[in-house]
């Protein structure tokens, strides 16, 4: 096992512990929601950059996990909150929490680990920790209100595409950077340059998933091929042929977005795999991941910002 992996393993290990401990309730349903969601695993890479930020500053202290711990909670939190907005029944490979335990069950869980992810906030005794993640987790639930609005959108714009990312994915990225750059002491520069790094990872991160939506298969993704387009998401790669395909491609592509349930997504999938779609969309992702490793130059090159880097090209590997 090479040295990557060991610390990622060390630090999953130590995320999982601290996650169990803080999810406990006395409350039965929660900790069957909770433990289902804990097994089902998962990348955990916003956990996991916000131990690794600390860690590259020197911080090794329980409340840098308990940290990372509260940036997956939000996450965790707004998963269960979209799995039953958009009907969700896989993710991850495995049946959704909603599917398994019903739509109420897994709203009102969602609602306490919400919650619990709060009252963790107060723990690290900094307002301004608690005014970044509940400034963030405002702005996430923005950037869901803003995606539901795009839904059968054919006219959508890039620019209007990664705002969403800015504000749904990007924002819990930039929030876990940020945070664990406060608890350990950073000055204003080393907070600024973490920052921008998580920014640019997790919008690559999520133009990857974009892609893959339309270029892998449900036992890599944990879902159905195409999912996006059923739902009635306009991603990167439908608004590349919307504005650069041929009349007839964008007359099925607009028509499959008005009509999801009755389109041919199998066609349009292949449509997007047979034109210059995903490599123009390949290559925004691997710019994004060269930007975000830029600004990790001014940190001592040791093990932790290597890792840091190493998490940036997976999300582009993921791709091969």
């Amino acid at each position: 096992m090479d040295k990557f992996n060991q610390i990622v393993k060390q630090e999953m290990n130590a995320l999982d512990q601290v996650i169990r401990r803080d999810l406990d309730s006395k409350v039965p349903l929660i900790n069957a929601v909770g433990e289902y969601i804990i097994a089902a695993g998962g990348k955990r890479i916003r956990p996991l950059l916000t131990m690794l930020c600390g860690k590259l500053l020197g911080n090794d202290s329980e409340l840098l996990y308990k940290t990372a711990a509260m940036v997956e909670y939000i996450h965790t939190a707004t998963l269960l909150h979209d799995d039953v907005v958009d009907e969700s029944g896989l993710r991850r490979g495995r049946a959704t929490a909603n599917a398994v335990f019903g739509n109420a069950a897994s709203v009102l869980v969602g609602d306490f680990i919400y919650t619990r992810a709060f009252q963790m906030m107060v723990e690290s005794n900094s307002l301004r920790v608690l005014k970044i993640m509940a400034d963030s987790t405002n702005i996430i639930s923005e950037g869901e209100v803003l995606q539901l609005l795009n839904i059968g959108r054919s006219d959508l714009t890039e620019a209007e595409y990664f705002k969403v990312i800015e504000s749904k994915t990007a924002k819990l990225f930039e929030a876990g950077a940020r945070v664990a750059a406060i608890i350990s002491g950073a000055d204003a520069s080393q907070e600024e340059h973490l920052a921008n790094y998580a920014i640019y990872l997790g919008t690559a991160f999520q133009i990857v998933d974009d892609i893959l939506d339309y270029n892998s298969s449900a036992e890599i993704m944990g879902k159905n091929v195409g999912d996006d387009l059923l739902e009635g998401k306009v991603t990167l790669p439908l608004i590349y042929l919307l504005a650069n395909g041929a009349p007839e491609m964008r007359a099925m592509v607009v028509a499959a977005i008005d009509n999801p349930k009755q389109a041919d997504i199998a066609a349009i999938v292949d449509l997007v795999k047979t034109t210059p779609a995903l490599d123009y969309c390949k290559n925004m992702a691997h710019d994004y991941v060269a930007r975000a490793q830029a600004e990790l130059a001014v940190f001592a090159n040791n093990e932790y910002r290597q890792a840091l880097e190493r998490i940036a090209a997976l999300s582009v590997e993921r791709l091969s």
